[in-house]
C-alpha cells in the first residue's frame, strides 16, 4: 500500500512539472487546475481571518522565528534552519525547533484517545532532542527533525501539530528564550515573530501554479507577509529580474543571496569523511527521494563526478532494503565506483544489509553571498533585549495547562517515546 502510495505521489508530482504527457497526464492536469481554481480563494481567505483576528492566533512572550517558503519542497530549508538556531546557541541563546514532524509514524492510536482524554494539562509534545539526548528515531521524528537534532548540540528539536501548544511546553520545561518554527510560513496561529521565506532561484515560484496545479502554496503575493527573503542556490549570475519580481510583492524585505555550498563527503557506514576533491572523474551513481532531484545531481555533476546511473524517488521516501540492494547492483553493473545520496536522504536508507558499493552522502550548508549585514541588522533588531512582548498567557494560565510539578525532563522526554 504504502509503495502504490509513493508510485502515485511521484506520477502526480511528474504531471504537475511537465515530466509526463499523454491523454491520462493531460486529463490529470485540467482537473488539478480546477481544483487549484478552487483553492486560490480558500487560502486566501484563512489569511484574511487570521489578519482579521476572527481565527484566534497566540503570542507566546518569547522571540519567534519562523523559516518557511512560498512552495512545496526544494527550496534547502533546512541548512538555512540549521545554521540560524547554531548561530543563535553559540551566541548564548536557548533554542528549540518546532517542526511538524512531516510523513513521520504517529503515535499509537491508544496513546492518542488516552491524550485526548487528558487535554491540556498533562499536554507533552514529542521531543525529538532536548539538546543533549535523541529520543526518538528518524521513523518516528521526520527525517528532517531528525537531521536537526543530530547535528545541533544544545538546541532541542521538538515535532507536533500543535506548534503553540509545543512552544508553551518547551518555554515552562526547557526555559527556552527563541522558537525557530522549521516550515513555519503557513502556521498562522503563532504571531510577533520574524518570517524568513526562502526562494529558489532555479524555480522561485515553483511552476507558478498554485497547489494542486502546481507548486506555489500561497499566491504570490502573500510574499508581502515576509521580514526577510533568502534567494537560495544562487550561482552568482544576475538576479536583477528575479528581484524585481519579488520588490512587486514585498518591497520592505531585506534580500539575502546565499548558496548550499557543498562541504565535504560522508561515509554512511564507515564515518570518514572524504574531501570534495575526491569526487573529480568518479563514476558514480546517484539516489535520492527528494522535492528537487534534477538540483542534486546538477550540483554532483558540477564537482566533477560522472553520474552512469541516478534513481530518484517520491519526496521523504522511506528505502526499502530490497530497492538499496537493486540499486546496488545496477550501479555496479553499470561500472560505479560509489553511491551519493543527500543528507537528508540518509536518514531514511536501511544499513541492516552490507553494502557492495561505498555509500556517502553529500554534506552542504548555507553560506550568505551578500546581504548577511541587513540580515544581522534586522535579526540583531528582532532579538534585542529592549524588544518588548505581549505575553499572552499569564503564569496562572500556564500553571492551569501545564502541570507545575512534573517529573524530569528527562524522564517526560523518555515518556513520549515509550510505545513506538
Amino acid at each position: 500500500m504504502a509503495r502504490w502510495l509513493d508510485n502515485l505521489e511521484q506520477f502526480a508530482v511528474d504531471v504537475i512539472l511537465e515530466r509526463r504527457y499523454g491523454k491520462r497526464a493531460t486529463v490529470f492536469r485540467w482537473f488539478l487546475s480546477f481544483l487549484s481554481w478552487l483553492y486560490n480563494p480558500i487560502v486566501r481567505l484563512r489569511v484574511w481571518l487570521y489578519k482579521k483576528r476572527l481565527f484566534q492566533s497566540h503570542e507566546l512572550g518569547c522571540l519567534v522565528i519562523s523559516v518557511g517558503n512560498l512552495t512545496v519542497g526544494g527550496t534547502g530549508k533546512t541548512p538555512v534552519v540549521e545554521k540560524l538556531a547554531k548561530d543563535l546557541a553559540s551566541a548564548g541563546r536557548k533554542v528549540a525547533i518546532l517542526s511538524r514532524g512531516y510523513k513521520s509514524i504517529p503515535p499509537p492510536l491508544w496513546q492518542r484517545i488516552i491524550s485526548a482524554f487528558k487535554g491540556d494539562k498533562e499536554f507533552v509534545p514529542r521531543i525529538v532532542s532536548d539538546g543533549q539526548k535523541i529520543y526518538l528515531d528518524p521513523k518516528h521524528s521526520g527525517d528532517e527533525p531528525y537531521m536537526l537534532a543530530k547535528n545541533l548540540k544544545g538546541v532541542a528539536v521538538i515535532t507536533g501539530k500543535n506548534r503553540v501548544k509545543s512552544g508553551l511546553w518547551a518555554i515552562r520545561n526547557m526555559q527556552v528564550d527563541i522558537l525557530i518554527l522549521d516550515d513555519g510560513f503557513q502556521y498562522l496561529p503563532l504571531k510577533e515573530r520574524l518570517d524568513i521565506v526562502l526562494i529558489d532561484r532555479e524555480a522561485p515560484f515553483g511552476n507558478r501554479h498554485l497547489l494542486p496545479r502546481g507548486m506555489l502554496r500561497e499566491p504570490k503575493d502573500h510574499l508581502k507577509r515576509a521580514d526577510l527573503i533568502f534567494i537560495t542556490k544562487c550561482d552568482g549570475s544576475d538576479l536583477s529580474s528575479l528581484k524585481t519580481e519579488v520588490r512587486k510583492f514585498n518591497g520592505h524585505a531585506p534580500i539575502i543571496e546565499c548558496v548550499h555550498q557543498p562541504k565535504y563527503l560522508f561515509q554512511i557506514i564507515t564515518r570518514k569523511k572524504e574531501p570534495l576533491e575526491f569526487l573529480k572523474g568518479l563514476k558514480v551513481s546517484a539516489i535520492s527521494g527528494i522535492a528537487q532531484p534534477e538540483s542534486f545531481e546538477k550540483g554532483l555533476k558540477k564537482l566533477g563526478a560522472e553520474i552512469v546511473y541516478s534513481k530518484y524517488f517520491a519526496d521523504h521516501h522511506w528505502f526499502t532494503e530490497q530497492e538499496i540492494i537493486r540499486f546496488m547492483e545496477r550501479s555496479k553493473a553499470r561500472n560505479a565506483k560509489a553511491v551519493i545520496t543527500t543528507e537528508k536522504d540518509a536518514v531514511r536508507i536501511p544499513t541492516c544489509h552490507p553494502f557492495i558499493l561505498p555509500f556517502f552522502f553529500l554534506r552542504v550548508e548555507i553560506e550568505m553571498l551578500n546581504g548577511k549585514e541587513a540580515f544581522q541588522s534586522t535579526l540583531f533588531d528582532f532579538i534585542s533585549p529592549g524588544r518588548k512582548f505581549r505575553i499572552s498567557y499569564s503564569k496562572k494560565q500556564l500553571a492551569e495547562n501545564f502541570q507545575l510539578s512534573s517529573p524530569s525532563l528527562a524522564g517526560r522526554c523518555e515518556k513520549t517515546s515509550q510505545g513506538f
